[in-house]
């Protein structure tokens, strides 16, 4: 009998009658379909009242959660809620406000200067340009995209840890780096879905397919999911490896 390790994912599963993963557009339809489904309205679970504040909040959100910006951004939209009166708080006000979210101290000199720029280059209002939104302090592309999405109702597509580990674990668009996943996410998503994808695939990312334990038994997606099919596949190849064995 031919040796276990030479069988590839296809002869292994087709021995089991299973079907080896593949993706195409027709399952990424269908998964954003799904997610559509579950979730057809979706917001931004950060708390804010205008672009302003939305892209403050973005700001605060990297590398914390939503959660703990929430629980400081009251107290900080409630003596700057616009860009004048963010640069006239000051930097150390700020950071004393916002000193229990991580990297409080750059976050709170980048809002500072973000609100100056933006008080005098642009007379208070968010530029809704990527190129300029990129430019403030503080602002990657992510924020920058997160804020035409959500602010402005662009149809773009920020790509943060949760939309990441979703694409890769799915096989919906593979990137060693969220910016090779977001260069390229955007052409793979039907011009229906493009408006809300981000918040599809992020709220799936923070809910179901999570970091740590990912819900895969409950997931309304697990039969389109790469990394599900290849846990099936490993599990083929056991079964498999059992029944040779019993042959003998």
């Amino acid at each position: 009998m031919k040796k276990i390790q030479d069988h590839n994912q296809e002869q292994i599963c087709s021995t089991l009658g299973k079907k080896p993963f593949s993706m195409n557009k027709e399952k990424r339809y269908e998964i954003l379909k799904i997610l559509r489904d579950k979730n057809p309205n979706p917001k931004s679970e950060l708390n804010y009242s205008n672009a302003f504040e939305l892209l403050c909040a973005v700001v605060l959100s990297a590398q914390a959660t939503d959660e703990s910006v929430n629980k400081v951004t009251p107290t900080l939209f409630a003596k700057a809620k616009d860009p004048k009166s963010m640069s006239l708080l000051g930097e150390e006000n700020i950071a004393q406000i916002i000193k229990s979210i991580g990297l409080f101290r750059s976050k709170a000199k980048n809002l500072a200067k973000l609100a100056t720029i933006i008080h005098e280059k642009y007379q208070d209002v968010v530029p809704n340009d990527y190129n300029n939104l990129i430019m403030l302090p503080g602002v990657g592309s992510k924020t920058a995209k997160v804020v035409l999405n959500v602010a402005f109702g662009m149809p773009t597509i920020a790509v943060d840890t949760h939309i990441f580990r979703v694409c890769n674990r799915t096989g919906f668009c593979k990137g060693k780096t969220p910016k090779d996943v977001e260069d390229k996410i955007i052409d793979k998503v039907p011009d229906e879905f493009k408006k809300n994808a981000h918040h599809y695939i992020l709220l799936h990312g923070r809910y179901t397919c999570k970091a740590q334990k990912p819900d895969c038994v409950h997931c309304e997606i697990n039969h389109l999911c790469n990394s599900y099919k290849t846990n099936t596949f490993i599990e083929c190849k056991e079964r498999l490896m059992e029944k040779s064995k019993t042959k003998k």
